[in-house]
């Protein structure tokens, strides 16, 4: 359903609001450059500072400004179930294809919990749901045997994972308890090549924000098993991965934005700052590495 270089959009700020301009040319930009869907309003769009009509707003221009030409999977989730179901039912009238679900955050619920979650979601939307597994924020964990409980439950609507665990061998865990025609995306871009050697069909990116044909080319590569290209573009891009969570994310993509792209400024909401030094100094490293600077 999905492959490939899938940029996790930032939300461009100005003067403390949405920036519609700067983000209906990143969004021609991303596509000119390779990417082949595009998610508004994830974790590297600041999706928890936007209200909700601010977070249906950048929703709604990312479809308007895509206009068919790749799928749109909508960022929707939310520690509060019917939050969640209040940004599925609106990208679905909005015409996204799919809705990002993060694992609820803060209540941290049981396994039990995380599937009542997702059912009620599942039954009661007809959009198609990613997974969003991101331990690391959420706390909560969506493990193995819940996301192969899910994807046969709902098959039709519970259609890929997006797995920031970190942990490699869920890709298999995953691929033997659901099959292969399971979607599974990595949402590490410094993990994109093991997991998709292991099975995985793409990337839920940071980094292609910056550097969309780059990473588009590296996922086209794994997806032709060239991997020796796909190992070079990747050493071009590993430092780049890497200072983009130099400092608070995604404050140093935002800065490395403000170098390459032209339009876009390096502003965040509260409680998020600009990257410190230290980090724009990684940041301008990986970028001559990669050969964008």
């Amino acid at each position: 359903m999905f492959s490939g270089s899938i940029p996790a959009l930032v939300t461009p700020f100005r003067d403390g609001a949405f920036d519609e301009k700067a983000f209906r040319r990143l969004v021609d930009w991303q596509i000119d450059n390779g990417s082949s869907a595009l998610v508004p309003c994830g974790t590297t769009g600041e999706a928890s500072t936007l209200s909700n009509a601010e977070h249906h707003r950048v929703i709604e221009v990312c479809v308007e400004q895509v206009a068919g030409r790749v799928p749109v999977i909508a960022g929707c989730g939310s520690n509060d179930t019917m939050n969640a179901l209040l940004h599925m039912n609106f990208a679905r009238k909005s015409g996204a294809q799919a809705a990002l679900c993060v694992a609820p955050y803060y209540n941290r619920p049981s396994q039990a919990g995380i599937i009542a979650h997702f059912s009620y979601l599942a039954e009661h939307n007809d959009l198609p749901i990613v997974l969003y597994n991101v331990p690391g924020r959420t706390v909560t964990d969506i493990l193995p045997e819940t996301v192969c409980e899910l994807a046969k439950r709902y098959p039709d609507k519970i259609v890929a994972i997006k797995d920031a665990s970190g942990d490699l061998s869920r890709v298999t865990d995953h691929r033997m308890g659901i099959g292969k025609n399971f979607c599974q995306l990595s949402g590490d871009d410094e993990l994109a090549l093991p997991a998709n050697a292991a099975g995985a069909v793409g990337c839920i990116s940071v980094t292609a924000n910056v550097a969309p044909r780059l990473c588009a080319d590296f996922q086209a590569a794994c997806a032709a098993n060239d991997f020796e290209k796909a190992r070079e573009l990747n050493d071009k891009l590993y430092p780049l991965h890497y200072a983009m969570f130099s400092d608070a994310s995604p404050a140093p993509l935002k800065y490395a934005l403000s170098r390459v792209f032209e339009g876009i400024n390096d502003e965040l909401r509260l409680p998020l700052v600009p990257a410190s030094a230290e980090a724009r100094a990684k940041v301008d490293a990986a970028l001559v590495h990669a050969g964008l600077l």
